[in-house]
């Protein structure tokens, strides 16, 4: 039967192409500029403004004609009446100053690496999400789920947030002027959460690396979450961070509480070789 197969391929002429020895892989090289953005990435100016009312448009129409005007080469653009409709401003990857009059629905400005956004009202659930890098500034508050499996950039909120904020987060930084509801920080696994007010229960639950600091009281410790020393690195760095981040400038850093993992649920080294083969 193998040798049937076999005469089978031959025939067909599977066996006839020389191979070259090239490679699908892609190197990354510094020195090419093109490495540096994303395919159909467009070149804008941010001296070149211009205004869209929202208050006919869907979401799809929005972003779509946000496309279009970065393809024109603008720069700065503000949305006028987004009267808090989901899903606005996502998955821009691109240089570009956007301005948000107004409040955002759920899922605001997700999946995006690059732009400076400014929401002068309220966002809804998961404003951020999966946010690669840039800036994302809201006025006032925001929903549950706030910033999560972000990877880089700054996201700020001047006013309060919900619960699970920073869920899952894998880098970047996350600054709350206000309160954060329960579960904040939970199964975060890198980067930096700032909240200046209080936080609710299970602060940091399960959370595998990264680093939470409090201003406020904290309602409860989660799972595997652990206060440690702020350190003078700790309080230069936060200094620098409130102050670039336009919040909590004057916020006395010394009353800041740091929390980390406590890493008692990496477990996987105590597992049984049955187990391991399992967990792999």
């Amino acid at each position: 039967m193998a040798n049937l197969k076999n005469s089978k391929s031959k025939s067909m002429g599977l066996h006839k192409e020389v191979l070259t020895g090239r490679t699908q892989q892609v190197f990354f090289n510094p020195e090419e500029a093109e490495n540096f953005f994303y395919y159909g990435a467009h070149d804008v100016n941010f001296n070149k403004r211009t205004e869209i009312d929202a208050m006919d448009l869907t979401a799809a129409q929005l972003n779509d004609k946000l496309h279009s005007l970065m393809k024109e080469g603008y720069g700065s653009v503000v949305v006028k009446n987004p009267q808090g409709k989901h899903s606005l401003g996502v998955g821009i990857l691109n240089k570009l100053n956007l301005i948000f009059e107004g409040s955002l629905g759920y899922f605001g400005v997700g999946s995006i690496d690059g732009p400076v956004v400014r929401i002068t009202g309220r966002v809804g659930w998961s404003c951020a999400e999966n946010m690669m890098a840039g800036k994302v500034v809201i006025e006032k508050n925001a929903g549950s789920c706030f910033g999560a499996a972000i990877r880089g950039g700054d996201l700020i909120c001047k006013g309060s947030v919900g619960a699970r904020t920073g869920i899952d987060m894998k880098g970047g930084t996350i600054i709350v002027g206000g309160d954060a509801g329960a579960f904040t920080g939970f199964m975060m696994q890198r980067g930096r959460i700032i909240v200046l007010g209080d936080v609710g229960i299970n602060l940091g639950d399960s959370m595998y690396d990264g680093t939470i600091f409090i201003g406020g009281k904290i309602g409860s410790f989660g799972s595997d979450a652990i206060e440690a020393e702020l350190t003078s690195i700790d309080k230069e760095w936060l200094k620098r961070k409130l102050k670039v981040a336009e919040i909590g400038e004057n916020f006395d850093v010394n009353k800041i509480k740091k929390i980390v993992a406590g890493k008692k649920l990496w477990n996987y080294d105590n597992l049984e070789p049955t187990e391991k083969k399992g967990a792999i």
